[in-house]
Formats: structure tokens, sequence, C-alpha cells
């Protein structure tokens, strides 16, 4: 069985040789520095001192700035990704640790954890323009592809807050299980999915009607109940699968986006945290924040490739073509 599934490997390395390469930026919460990963030799090329406890992380639209939330200096900095020169800074509110870009790239949505707040970010501009109200603990944010609604999930509340565009206010409110941690919108913005960290659980909510359509829990043979915490989402395109984080279980589950069901779940680094997919969608990088690397997964074949140390704590990835 071993050799197959090598020569399966040798396939895939190859065609990633052969100009599919990406490059990776990850943040280190802990060494205050972004790694930077080659997508074509998988392997650090260099890591690069940023602001005080970088967390999450985006590219923008254009591709050439790449924001990161830098927690302890409340500020979200503008990296250029050829440079790696920090290149401005964005004014987030308090303690900034998950952040969304709107699809136009105009605005910036950031999570306030210690104010309970939503703090809206005119990125031209570099000026704060609006602070919304919010539950407690707002944590995950997410805006919609078709650009109508800005969700943010409180982690106390126990609720996802819908955010409409236009006006910047909360016009709906839909009780999720305890501590939800991320959101996701699939790509035709119909649904959205909700990770709940403390229930282990993962929620599908349909977008029209703000109405649960279904919860999904996980179990892992070998793994107790409250090593399974769900935090990062990430939904292809074509709806197939959608990808979970499960934390200390050490897994990321694959799941039938079609049936929502879980399919499968594969076996990364420890304390896997967030995840994001390369631009044609054919691997998905994890962030492992206890065993200090990124895993490589192949979607073809569901099957974990090989893990790229980066430095200490790495917790948000972000990928550029």
């Amino acid at each position: 069985m071993n050799k197959p599934l090598s020569l399966i490997g040798l396939i895939i390395l190859a065609v990633v040789h052969n100009g599919l390469a990406e490059t990776i930026f990850v943040t280190l919460e802990k060494d205050n520095a972004l790694a930077v990963v080659d997508g074509a030799t998988q392997t650090l090329v260099n890591s690069v001192r940023v602001g005080q406890r970088p967390r999450g992380i985006a590219l923008g639209k254009n591709q050439r700035q790449l924001y990161i939330a830098a927690s302890d200096d409340d500020t979200i900095q503008i990296v250029d990704t050829e440079t790696l020169q920090v290149v401005g800074r964005l004014p987030s509110g308090k303690d900034p640790e998950t952040f969304a870009v709107d699809p136009r790239g105009d605005f910036l949505y950031v999570s306030n954890e210690d104010d309970n707040l939503v703090t809206v970010i005119d990125i031209a501009q570099q000026k704060a323009v609006k602070e919304i109200p919010v539950g407690v603990e707002p944590e995950g944010i997410v805006v919609s592809p078709d650009g109508r609604w800005v969700v943010s999930t409180s982690e106390t509340t126990n609720m996802a807050h819908w955010i409409d565009r236009r006006t910047l206010a909360i016009v709906a409110n839909t009780l999720v299980d305890p501590r939800p941690r991320a959101a996701a919108f699939t790509s035709d913005s119909k649904q959205l999915w909700v990770t709940s960290e403390i229930a282990g659980s993962l929620t599908i909510i349909d977008v029209a009607t703000k109405r649960i359509i279904k919860t999904l829990g996980f179990k892992i043979p070998g793994v107790t109940q409250e090593k399974i915490q769900p935090v990062g989402i990430r939904i292809d395109a074509k709806r197939r699968y959608g990808y979970v984080a499960l934390g200390p279980a050490n897994r990321v589950a694959v799941i039938d986006a079609a049936k929502l069901q879980v399919k499968d779940y594969l076996l990364v680094g420890q304390r896997v945290w967030n995840l994001e997919f390369s631009p044609d969608q054919k691997r998905l990088y994890t962030t492992n924040g206890v065993s200090n690397d990124i895993s490589i997964i192949d979607l073809e074949w569901h099957k974990v490739l090989k893990s790229v140390a980066v430095g200490n704590y790495p917790w948000g990835v972000a990928v550029k073509p």
C-alpha cells in the first residue's frame, strides 16, 4: 500500500514544481514575526519581524498588500508582499485579533473582543469610519461574497450577528452553540457556517431566513470529546467540500458540503487553528500552533503531504499566487 501512495505523492510534488507555486504567509504569535514559505519547494524561506502578537492575516484585493492584526499594538499593519516591509498601519481599535476584507477591497472589518465592537476601516483613507456594538467577546468575522452581509460571532453571547453592509447596522441574530469562533460563507452566499469551540460543533445557517439548517458534531476514535474544538473553516468554491480545523484534536474534518455530512478526518500537526486554500484550491495549508509548523494537504486525494516548521505558535495563514 505504501508504494502507490508514495508514487501519488511524487506526482503531486512534480505538479507543484511545474508552475503551481505560491507564497504562504504565516503569522507567528509568540515570535512577533511573519514566516514566508515557498509553495514550490515547500520550505521556509524567510521570517521577518512584525508587530506584537500577530494573529489575523489577509491579502488585499491587488495581492500587493498584506494586512496583519498586531494585537498587542492595537493596530492592523500593512505589509508589502514583495519587500516584506511594513508600509502602513490601520486604526483597528483595541486588541484586534480577527478581521475580514470587503470583497471589493474598500473596507476592513475588525473584531474588538475587549470592547464588544466591530470596527469598520476605510482602507484607502486609513481611517475608522464606524464602530458597531455587537455581543460579548466578538471573535469570528466574515463578509459574504456578494457583499450583502457582514457577520460577527460573539463567544459569550453565543450568536451570529447579521450586519447589513449598506447601513452597517445589526438587523438579525442567530443563536448558535457555545463559544462560536469562526464563520465562513459558501461562495454563492447562500449558507453561513459557524464553528462552536466548546460545543465541538458546526452550525450551518440559511442566509435567506437566518435559520439553522443543520448542526454537525464531530466524533474521532481515540480522541476525547473535550479535545475536539472546532475553529477555522474553509469551503471550496464549487461547494463540494468544507474543511474545519479541530484544534487540540489535531485533525481537519472533511465535510461533504452537499450532503452536510462528515466524510473524513485528516491528522495534521498539534492544535490546528486556521487554514487556507492554495489559489487553485488544490491544496490546503493549516497552522498548527503547538507543533510550530504548517501542514500541506492535497485536496484531490485528501492526503497530508508534508509538515513545514515555521516558528513559534503559528496562528493565521494567507496564500498569494
